[in-house]
Order: C-alpha cells, then sequence, then structure tokens
C-alpha cells in the first residue's frame, strides 16, 4: 500500500518525529541508527559519534539537578581527546522543569555553564510522545540490564564505542561519582572495531 505524502513523512522522520518502531525487528540495533535534530535545528546523524564513548542526558534548566552542568563539562573537557562525548537532550517531562525553547536553552548553557559538549532540540524523554532514541533506549530489548522509563532529569546512559548501550545512572548520580567515571574509563579502555 503506498503511504500518503511520502514527503511529509521524510521530514517529520529527519526531525526525529516520524513513524517510530513498533517491534524490536524494525529497531536500529544500535545507537547509530537515529537521527536527532541539535540545539540549531539541524539534523545531526548519531553515526557521526561511531568508535566515541557517548553519554547520553536529558536536561533540565530549572531543576534541583541543574548544576550537574557544570560536572559534565568537566568530565567532557577531561575525556573528550579519548574518545569521550557528553550528548544533552533538554525534556520537559519533569514538572515543566525544561519550558524554553532551544534558543532559549543554548543560551542559558552556554553563558550559565560553559557548556561546550553537543546539545540537541527539546524531545520527549517518556510518555506517548517519547522520542524514538529514548525508547530504544529505555525498552530494554538490546540492554535488559539498563531498561526502564527514564525516572527524573539528568538519567544518564552510557554507550560504548560500538553504539551499545553499557551502563545507566540515575539524576543522583553525578558527574563526577567513582561509579560513573570507572564506567566510563572502562568504555573508554575498549577498542573501537
Amino acid at each position: 500500500m503506498k503511504k500518503p505524502f511520502p514527503f511529509l513523512l521524510a521530514a517529520l522522520t529527519a526531525l526525529g518525529l516520524g513513524a517510530r518502531p513498533t517491534r524490536a525487528e524494525d529497531s536500529p540495533p544500535t545507537l547509530y541508527g537515529f537521527t536527532p535534530t541539535d540545539i540549531n535545528g539541524k539534523p545531526a546523524p548519531l553515526a557521526t559519534y561511531k568508535g566515541r564513548v557517548l553519554l547520553l542526558v536529558n536536561v533540565a534548566s530549572r531543576c534541583g539537578f541543574t548544576p550537574q552542568y557544570e560536572g559534565l563539562e568537566a568530565l567532557y573537557r577531561k575525556y573528550k581527546d579519548d574518545g569521550l562525548v557528553v550528548l544533552g537532550f533538554p525534556a520537559n517531562n519533569f514538572l515543566w522543569q525544561e519550558p524554553g525553547t532551544d534558543a532559549e536553552i543554548k543560551t542559558f548553557c552556554s553563558t550559565r555553564y560553559n557548556v561546550t559538549f553537543p546539545l540537541f532540540s527539546k524531545i520527549s524523554v517518556k510518555g506517548s510522545d517519547q522520542h524514538p532514541l529514548y525508547r530504544w533506549l529505555t525498552e530494554g530489548r538490546r540492554a535488559p540490564a539498563t531498561a526502564g522509563a527514564v525516572s527524573w532529569n539528568f538519567n544518564k546512559f552510557l554507550v560504548g564505542r560500538d553504539g551499545h548501550v553499557r551502563a545507566r545512572f540515575g539524576s543522583r548520580d553525578t558527574p563526577d561519582a567513582d561509579a560513573l567515571v570507572r564506567a566510563v574509563e572502562a568504555a573508554l579502555a575498549e577498542k573501537p572495531d
């Protein structure tokens, strides 16, 4: 059956708003199959980060955990030359703690916390409008040990050089927590494929 408005479906998919996978076999096998929109409104294929270690964090500007931006930036600067990239995904799912526009979020992060790691366009990390990337991260089909709904702002998913989830950390796990730093260092020590 022919799909109506293929140009519209292609545009929505490019923005991360298109049809979502419903079966495990429809989901990309790795994180590299997703193309979210960056904070500037441009498609940002995660395949760009292939071979690097990624820390994906759902962030918010008006949360008690917002000062973690400082620790995330410090972690990024310390390990970026070794292959770590922190990816910030603003989300307004928890008590409307990220109400701003992408431009406001970008300005807040750069002026208040000197954030230089990549930021993405605001998405939903839970609920019926959950972004496909966060559905993949939380559904557990590929990484059962890290499955489960995002519980609050600043949940962290550590992805290895192969594009698979290695570990998950909660909001209270600060970027300088021993367990998180050890997990980052172990992932960085793995040789890329």
